[in-house]
Formats: structure tokens, C-alpha cells, sequence
């Protein structure tokens, strides 16, 4: 019988997962995916009762979750609830924009934006690799970048700064890494229909640009990530490190 190959499982039983922004939105959706494909998820978030129903709900289904309120931004309180857990998978969903003009954009505004979607994602993405090391285990980070850490966009100077910041910092991670089996990506994806996205969405010309920006001719949903998410965390995703993965729709093809 000829020789055929297999593929790879997109199961996570057995695997442990870290979700922050897990309690709506996009990080909602990362969670509900993990934990569908068997992983145990730690579904992390600032608000404790949007997180708790979103932990209920998942348990409800026969999902394995529990809740961990925690701001990522303490940065003393993140090094605390990771200290001695060891994560198979990590997926940092937190983020968050300021939209302004450039010469707008005040010093408070700019370290709200970087403090979280970079300085928050270094350290979480080197304290969990660091656990994945002490352990001798490999695992998968994954971030949720944008597709504007790839391309710029008016009243966005800040949150470009911090994806594109992040996006690098996922190059260096994995070259470091990679010998250690620890793997690092992004997913990047359009704009997402989520309570972050709503004031662009509300804003008849920006959603004209976007409708003129992305080629399938939708706006995406957060289902659309979740396969690229499952798919980062697991086997079939073995070698892969240091790339994102747009889901963009085609807006980055021109």
C-alpha cells in the first residue's frame, strides 16, 4: 500500500492556553476556539463579569475554562499569575487605539497605546517562552496584530507604532527562541467588527475606505480568526515562527 502522508492534528487535548481579552470580541473568540479543540483555557481580562459569563458559557458547552481577572498592563500582577504555570499556548488578544491626527496624539495618549499593545505583549510573550524553557516543553505565542503592522493609515500613528513594533519584536523573539521549539507569530487581520472597531465602523467615509481597501468585499467577523488562531497554536502549524499571518482580505496585496 502506497505510503501516504498524514496531516496534522488541529486537536489541543491535553494543552494548557492563556487567552487575554478573552472576555469579548476577538479574544472571546480565541478562547472559544482553543478550548473547542480540547485545550484547557485561562481566559484572562480586566472586567469580571463579562469574563465570567464567558467562562460559564464555555463551561456550559463542556469546555474547559476557568477566569483570571487581571489587567496585563500591571505588570507586577502578570509576572504573579504566571509564576509557576507553564502555558502550552499563549494568545495575547489585549489591545487597544487612540485615533487622532498625528499632531494630536498627546504623551498620555501614546504611552496608553504602547503600553499595551507592546510593552504589555514583550514581557507577557518573554516570561511565558522563559516557563516554556525552565520546562524543556515547546509551545506557541501568538499576537493579535494588524493588518496596520504592515501598512499605515490616517489618524492611526500611534497603533501603527505599536504594531509595527510588534511585528518586529516577533522576528527577534523567534530567532532567539527557535532552538527551544518556542514559537512565535501574529495574526493580522482587517478591520473586525468588535466594540473596539465600532467608532470606524460608525464613520460612513472611513468604512468607504475600508470597503474600497479590502478586495472580498466584506468587513470580518471574528470567526475569521479563529482557524488562523487555531492553526498558530498546534501541530500543523510545527514550522512556522517569526511571521504573521494576514487576514486581511486582500487589503495589504497592493
Amino acid at each position: 500500500m502506497l505510503d501516504l502522508p498524514q496531516t496534522p492534528s488541529f486537536r489541543l487535548d491535553g494543552k494548557t492556553a492563556l487567552v487575554t481579552g478573552a472576555s469579548s470580541g476577538i479574544g472571546q473568540g480565541c478562547a472559544v476556539a482553543l478550548a473547542e479543540a480540547g485545550a484547557h483555557v485561562v481566559c484572562v481580562a480586566r472586567g469580571a463579569d463579562r469574563l465570567e459569563s464567558t467562562v460559564a458559557g464555555m463551561q456550559a458547552r463542556g469546555w474547559s475554562a476557568e477566569a483570571l481577572v487581571l489587567d496585563i498592563n500591571d505588570l507586577d500582577g502578570l509576572g504573579a499569575a504566571l509564576q509557576g504555570r507553564v502555558f502550552d499556548v499563549v494568545v495575547n488578544a489585549a489591545g487597544t487605539a487612540v485615533l487622532a491626527p498625528a499632531m494630536d496624539i498627546t504623551p498620555d495618549d501614546f504611552d496608553q497605546v504602547i503600553n499595551l499593545n507592546l510593552r504589555a505583549a514583550y514581557f507577557l510573550s518573554a516570561w511565558a517562552a522563559k516557563a516554556l524553557k525552565a520546562a524543556g516543553k515547546p509551545g506557541s505565542i501568538i499576537h493579535i496584530s494588524s493588518q496596520m503592522g504592515h501598512v499605515g493609515g490616517a489618524d492611526r500613528t500611534v497603533y501603527c507604532a505599536s504594531k509595527f513594533g510588534l511585528e518586529g519584536m516577533i522576528k527577534a523573539m523567534a530567532i532567539e527562541w527557535g532552538p527551544d521549539r518556542i514559537r512565535i507569530n501574529s495574526v493580522a487581520p482587517t478591520f473586525i467588527r468588535t466594540p473596539l472597531t465600532e467608532p470606524t465602523f460608525s464613520n460612513p467615509e472611513r468604512m468607504a475606505w475600508i470597503m474600497d481597501k479590502i478586495k472580498l468585499d466584506r468587513t470580518g467577523e471574528v470567526a475569521d480568526l479563529m482557524g488562523a488562531v487555531l492553526y498558530l497554536a498546534g501541530a500543523a502549524s510545527s514550522l512556522v515562527t517569526g511571521t504573521s499571518l494576514l487576514v486581511d482580505g486582500g487589503w495589504t496585496a497592493d
